[in-house]
């Protein structure tokens, strides 16, 4: 599927480069990078090279939106980390929304990945369930981001394709099963209240993986797009910390 909209501005992927530990950065549905550049820029600051690729359909029009896969979507996530290979030995994946369940599929796919950290990644989405086996609309009105901070603004489309919304159902009801052949440590993000993915998503991911060191941080002052709200520097210190867990600071 070719894209037929420019990107638009603000929404393009972004690389840091850093030293030989490298984060890979997957936005959600309907979002773009935009919503991960704050996260990308404060992890930045430890010294870590850090990219966030643009999603296929993503931060153009949603008429791209529509034509996409999901398989394409992965697809956009996997080219950054073999971008990030070329330069980096440690590499963890980090995902909000939609991109932690994508991050998932990336680390089932690839054992060398160090780490996982998912921020209210998505297994189901009610407010959607409604659609499964429907064809019209056409395109739904997109509601204000989910973000309990005032003074946030994030990028996204304001009508969804029907199609692109089966797509993701799609994803996240193939997602659970792999979950016990992923072995790698996970951090999970839980807004304790997210308006858009329950909770009881990332309970159920990190209840059923088959990873060994798994935690499970609870954010208590923010909603879904929890990468732009008001809990976002206990965020960027936890990935640190885990970072850190995992592959130390003998890495250069």
């Amino acid at each position: 599927m070719e894209e037929k909209f420019p990107v638009i501005k603000g929404a393009e992927k972004f690389y840091f480069k850093g030293n030989k530990i490298g984060i890979l950065i997957s936005h959600g549905f309907v979002g773009t990078p935009q919503s991960v550049h704050y996260l990308g820029e404060r992890l930045k600051q430890y010294g870590y090279s850090v990219m966030a690729p643009r999603l296929k359909g993503h931060g153009t029009h949603y008429y791209d939106l529509e034509k996409c896969t999901y398989e394409e979507w992965f697809e956009s996530l996997e080219r950054g980390y073999q971008e990030l290979k070329k330069t980096c030995t440690s590499i963890l994946v980090l995902g909000q929304s939609m991109g932690g369940t994508l991050a998932l599929w990336l680390a089932h796919r690839y054992r060398d990945i160090r780490g996982i950290i998912i921020i209210n990644a998505a297994l189901t989405l009610p407010a959607f369930e409604h659609l499964k086996g429907k064809s019209i609309p056409r395109f739904l009105d997109e509601g204000k981001p989910d973000i309990k901070a005032k003074d946030a603004y994030e990028i996204t489309y304001q009508k969804v394709p029907i199609k692109a919304v089966h797509q993701l159902q799609t994803l996240m009801d193939i997602t659970p099963a792999i979950l016990p052949e992923i072995h790698c440590p996970i951090l999970g993000f839980s807004s304790a209240e997210d308006h858009v993915v329950p909770p009881e998503n990332t309970d159920y991911i990190i209840e059923h993986i088959g990873s060994d060191l798994k935690e499970l941080v609870v954010l208590k002052n923010s909603f879904h797009v929890a990468s732009m709200d008001n809990d976002i520097e206990q965020i960027v210190k936890g990935c640190h910390r885990f970072v850190q867990q995992q592959v130390g600071s003998g890495v250069i």
